[in-house]
């Protein structure tokens, strides 16, 4: 049984405050819940009702196959198209899927930062 929108955002806010240094507020609107990494933004929330999305980072292929594979993972809003996918609830997106996805982000975004600026990190998640 596909997740449902709200289970998609669960799962995202979940995993991705389970991460270490990871803070989150709504500095642009009230409906973008923002996390944030020493910093950066690695993941969105979407708390529009009419729309229950997520927006991660993601390397362009990756993102590409993803959008392929699944009609609910699209290109990502608010941010720069080829690097950010959005995903909502649909046919094979599931809770590991979700996870996988904010923990991919995280660690993309911390290849940006200065070593000196990271947290602590622990192993990443499972393979894509």
């Amino acid at each position: 049984m596909p997740l449902s929108g709200e289970q998609v955002q669960d799962t995202a806010r979940t995993t991705a405050l389970a991460l270490p240094g990871v803070g989150h507020g709504r500095p642009f609107t009230e409906h973008l819940d923002v996390y944030k990494v020493a910093g950066k933004v690695f993941l969105i929330v979407t708390d529009d009702p009419d729309e229950l999305i997520v927006t991660v980072k993601a390397e362009p292929e990756y993102g590409r196959l993803l959008r392929c594979r699944h009609t609910s993972i699209t290109a990502g809003r608010y941010l720069d198209k080829r690097h950010w996918i959005s995903v909502g609830a649909g046919r094979g997106v599931s809770a590991d899927l979700v996870a996988d996805l904010v923990d991919h982000s995280y660690h993309l975004v911390l290849e940006t930062v200065p070593r000196d600026r990271r947290p602590a990190l622990h192993p990443r998640r499972g393979a894509r």
